[in-house]
Formats: C-alpha cells, structure tokens, sequence
C-alpha cells in the first residue's frame, strides 16, 4: 500500500510532464461535438474547433482538438449545433439601426391606425415642442388603406389631431420616403411655396396643400430641423448619444450572429467615433465604414487619402470604401428609377437621387484615392446608368474591373440585357434577400408580370453568370435577422402566403450560406481573415440552434442564434 501511495503520484507527474512536453500551443477556448461548416475549401466540415487569441487554432474532430485543452481553456459542448463563420452584414446602416432603437419602432405595425396611436401616446409623454421620430412604417404592408389618401400614402391629417403642438417625423421602412405633421413641416420651413428640393419631392394634395409626405432628399428637409432641434446639446451630451447609437447598434447585431457589418455612408465626424472608439476598445463589433457621399468632394481628397485604413485596432475598423452613392429611391415610394413607367402610376419612372454627374464625379475620385465604390441603385435603369458609368471608367483607365472590387447595392430590378454585365465587368452585386420576401406582395402591382419574372431580384441568375452576389438587411430597413434572409434567399416565401416569389432564383443552402460569409468578407477586401474558418483566420464564430443547411425550410426562421464569438471572446451567449 506504501509503494503504490509513492509510485502513482510519480507515474502521473512523468505523464503530465510528457503530455506538457509534446503538446502544442493551448486553446482559449474549444467548440466541440458539432457540425462546425468552415466554408473553406481545404476543410469544408470539422466536429470541433480550437481557438488562441483571437484566431482559429485549428480544426478536425474531438480527439485531435482534445490535444489542445490546458487547464484554463473553456470549453463549448455544442451538443449537436451548427457552428459557422461569423455572419457578415454586407449592407446596412450601422447608426441609424441604433437611432431607430432610440426612437418609435414600426416596423411590422398593421395599420396607419396603430401608428397614430403609438405617436398619440408619445407626444403625451413629451413636453410641448419635443419631437416624436419613429420609423418602419410601409404603407403597403398595412391591412387596410387609411381614409385619405395621396399617391397611395396616407395624409398627415390624423397626425396633426393627436399632436397638434409635438412636432412628429416618421421615417418610411425604405428610408426613402418620410411622413411629417405640421408642426414639423413648419419647423422645417416646408410652407405652400416651398419648391422641390433637387433628387426629391414635396407631396402635395389636389389644392396644392403639403400632405406631410416627403420622398428622397425631401426628407432631409426635416432632418435637418430635428439636428437643429438638439443645437442646445452640450458637446459631451452629443457624444454619449452617439456612443449609445454605437453600443445599442453592436448589441443588436451581435445577439443575431453578426461580428463584421458594411457600414453604408458614414460621415467623416461619425468615421472618427468608430475610429476612438476602437482605439479605446469600446468597439464592440468589426466596421467595414463607408465614406458618405456628401463627404467626397475635389477639396476633402487629401482627407479621404488621410481617411483610408485597414484592420485598425485589431481589424476592428477599415475604411477604405466609398458608399452608398444614392441613384435612385425605393421600389414602395416608387422612386426606383424604372426605364418604363410603373403600372400603377402612369407616367412615374421614379427619381434620379444624385445626378450622374456627380455620380462620375464620386467615381473619379474614389479610382484615384484606391478607394472601393459602392452605389445605391434598386430600378433597371439606375442599375444601367450606374453600368454604364461602370464599364467608361474602366475602359478609360485600362483597370480591370473585378479588381476594384466595385459594389452596386440592391441590384434588384434588372432589365435582361444588364444582367450578364456584372459579371463581365467584374461587378459586385451587393443584394439583400429579405427584400425580395418583403416586397413580393406588391412587386407585380408596381412592375407587372412580364419585368419581375425577366429581372426583379435575380440573384441566381446572376451567381451562375459568374458574378459575385452578397447577402445583407438593410437595417433598419429591416430587422438584422441573417436567418429571416437567409430564408429567403432559399424558400423566396412570400410572407402569409404558401405561395413561392420567383421560385426559380433561389439559391441553394451552401450558397446562401457563402453569401453571407465569404462573399462578403470579399467584398471588403478581407477574404483572408474573415468569411471562413481556417487556422490563422480570424476566429468569429456564430453557432445556431438548428443545422439551417439540413433541417426544413420553415423551421429557418425559429432557429436561434445561442453565441456569438467575436476574436475569441463570446459576446453574446443566449441566456
């Protein structure tokens, strides 16, 4: 009994000499007994995953991961779950998704009656002259049509009732249109004799009165008053505004997979609270920012050569895009600029936002500051225009197309002839999936059969021609739900119906997936470190309730994401 008291504390202290010995580098944290999708080509489908710092380790099963367990390592028991790149959202609105947390959400509301309740409710909350700001209301989503109407929208009549003194902004779902009562077109100078703004329109009534409705640049006609509205602010005051945008932003995106987000169309002020804040690591997410266009001019060219970064702060930051360059509107406040009038307005082909001389303008410039362009347009001709413009520059400069990397977002309504030309020219095309579940009740009404079967939201079409497609929200156009996206870009289920929206372009699982993993980190330049999960990539990491590659379609939607790890560290753990 002695000797064995002596001999076995000796046999497994030479053992853990000789297990400390031969291992390797320990894991910080392990994700074991899974299905762990890498979408890398060398090592599609791993069962555990090793991760040091804040990169992939390695990858293979159990027992070859178990080799990399020290005693400080934490472990993930997946218990069967799906592990896959960190999702990436390659387009959205990364402070107006944390504005539109700050202010009514509408998104989804039934009717302009449950609206006008909800600001009924609010101004009675607010002292006299605080302004009530929503957004998310769809005028073509509502169950029924509100009493008054102009141009299909409804007027600001019952807004003026419930808030005759509290000036009331509500931002349309697309962004592209607004609805103001008139304490607020008052605030903004929006009188009987107030011309249309350039790239926008004032919405008046038969008698030439303003209907609160205000399409495109318009709208900024109001924002500017709610800016001016908040003058009397402290600096300090401004900035912790902000920095909440920021963090209520990242806490969203990373409670739904997201670690990396394409920021469209940020200011060169907002560019620097990205940049203190992940200098300080209070950046809670990956930023891939892109400079507004309002801020490229011929005069801050020296400052966009300043501007340009990548991977700042532990690849917290890069800027070194330009977007979104706004051609056209919406297809729901038909402002998409159509080559043929709308089937249900005759005569209206939508708005040209930017003129395409400042188009070129912005374009020049980005090709000779290296920077990537990325340019808004939804109609078949903003998208030809945009095309057009495209194909000159690159043919003027004798520069490959596909290795500028430039994007056009949305790229929904193609005509036939254009189709083929993003793969030709080496054009990204930048698409959201869940708009075309969004808008599929009232695609037909505005475009007819014959334009939305030839061309709306064609992305199968346009991955097998050999163009890059990504995948994204547009939030806050709409919720930053990779998976309700992901759904759609495979079942193209029109909402409340069993019915299918142009089955024929949807993409398969493992494509839907690349969409929106690697597709995008290559539309940021970042394909190296982001998109896949290989050793020495970066380890963002999203695991899910459900395997979405296998389990049935509608049960897409009801799964969840359970963790979100972003450079090694859980940022989110479902409680």
């Amino acid at each position: 009994m002695v000797l064995r008291r002596v001999v076995l504390p000796l046999c497994l202290l030479v053992l853990g000499l000789c297990a400390a010995c031969s291992s390797g580098p320990t894991a910080d944290l392990v994700l074991k007994n899974g299905t762990i999708v890498t979408m890398a080509e060398g090592q599609p489908e791993a069962e555990a995953l090793a991760i040091a710092d804040d990169t992939v380790l390695a990858l293979g099963g159990a027992d070859e991961i178990r080799t990399y367990e020290g005693g400080e390592t934490r472990v993930i028991d997946l218990e069967g779950r799906l592990a896959v790149p960190g999702l990436i959202e390659g387009h959205g609105h990364f402070m107006g998704m944390g504005e539109a947390q700050m202010q009514l959400g509408l998104l989804g509301t039934p009717s302009w009656d449950r609206i006008v309740a909800m600001v009924d409710s609010a101004a009675a909350e607010r002292a006299a002259g605080n302004w009530v700001q929503g957004r998310g209301w769809h005028q073509e989503k509502w169950a029924e049509t509100p009493a008054r109407t102009v141009r299909g929208f409804p007027t600001n009549d019952r807004l003026n009732e419930v808030a005759p003194d509290t000036p009331v902004h509500l931002t349309h779902a697309s962004g592209h249109a607004a609805i103001a009562n008139d304490a607020a077109l008052e605030a903004a100078g929006i009188g009987p004799d107030t011309p249309d703004p350039d790239g926008g329109t004032i919405v008046r009534d038969a008698q030439g009165r303003a209907t609160g409705v205000l399409l495109e640049t318009a709208a900024g006609l109001v924002q500017e008053a709610v800016e001016a509205s908040r003058s009397d602010m402290s600096a300090a005051d401004r900035r912790a505004r902000r920095e909440q945008q920021v963090q209520l932003a990242a806490e969203e995106a990373l409670a739904h997979g997201v670690t990396s987000f394409h920021d469209q169309g940020a200011s060169f002020e907002t560019i620097d609270l990205y940049r203190r804040m992940a200098a300080a690591g209070d950046l809670d997410i990956r930023l891939y920012a892109m400079v507004s266009q309002r801020e490229v001019t011929s005069e801050t060219q020296d400052s966009l050569a300043a501007l340009r970064t990548t991977g700042m702060h532990d690849n917290r930051l890069t800027v070194r895009s330009i977007g979104e360059v706004t051609v056209d509107g919406a297809l729901g406040s038909r402002s998409a600029w159509m080559l043929e009038p709308y089937d249900d307005e005759a005569g209206e082909t939508g708005i040209n936002v930017t003129p395409m001389e400042r188009v070129r303008e912005i374009a020049e410039i980005a090709m000779e500051e290296d920077y990537q362009l990325a340019v808004h347009a939804i109609g078949d001709r903003a998208n030809r225009e945009t095309l057009d413009l495209y194909t000159d520059l690159f043919d003027a400069s004798g520069v490959d197309g596909a290795s500028l990397r430039w994007r056009i977002e949305h790229a929904q309504h193609l005509h036939p002839d254009d189709i083929s030309r993003f793969a030709n020219e080496g054009v990204i095309a930048s698409m959201q999936a869940i708009h075309a579940c969004s808008d599929a009740p009232y695609n037909y009404q505005r475009l007819g059969a014959e334009r939305v079967e030839a061309g709306a939201y064609a992305w199968k079409t346009l991955w097998e021609d050999g163009a890059v497609v990504t995948n994204g929200t547009d939030v806050p156009v709409e919720k930053i739900d990779p998976l309700a996206s992901f759904h759609c870009t495979v079942a193209r289920q029109v909402p409340g119906a069993d019915t299918a929206f142009t089955a024929e372009e949807a993409l398969s699982r493992r494509r839907a997936l690349q969409s929106y993993t690697a597709n995008n980190a290559y539309a940021a330049f970042a394909e190296d470190e982001q998109g896949t999960l290989a050793p020495g990539t970066l380890a963002d990491v999203a695991v899910l309730s459900k395997n979405i590659l296998e389990v049935p379609a509608d049960s897409i939607r009801r799964t969840e994401v359970t963790h979100t790890i972003l450079g090694g560290e859980i940022a989110y753990e479902r409680e």
